[in-house]
């Protein structure tokens, strides 16, 4: 699992929560 807070392994720099984290 992947913490919310934590900087998107997407690599856009945001947030998860904020990017890949918004289902």
């Amino acid at each position: 699992s992947h913490g919310r807070n934590a900087p998107c392994p997407c690599g856009s720099g945001r947030k998860y929560k904020k990017c890949c984290g918004r289902r």
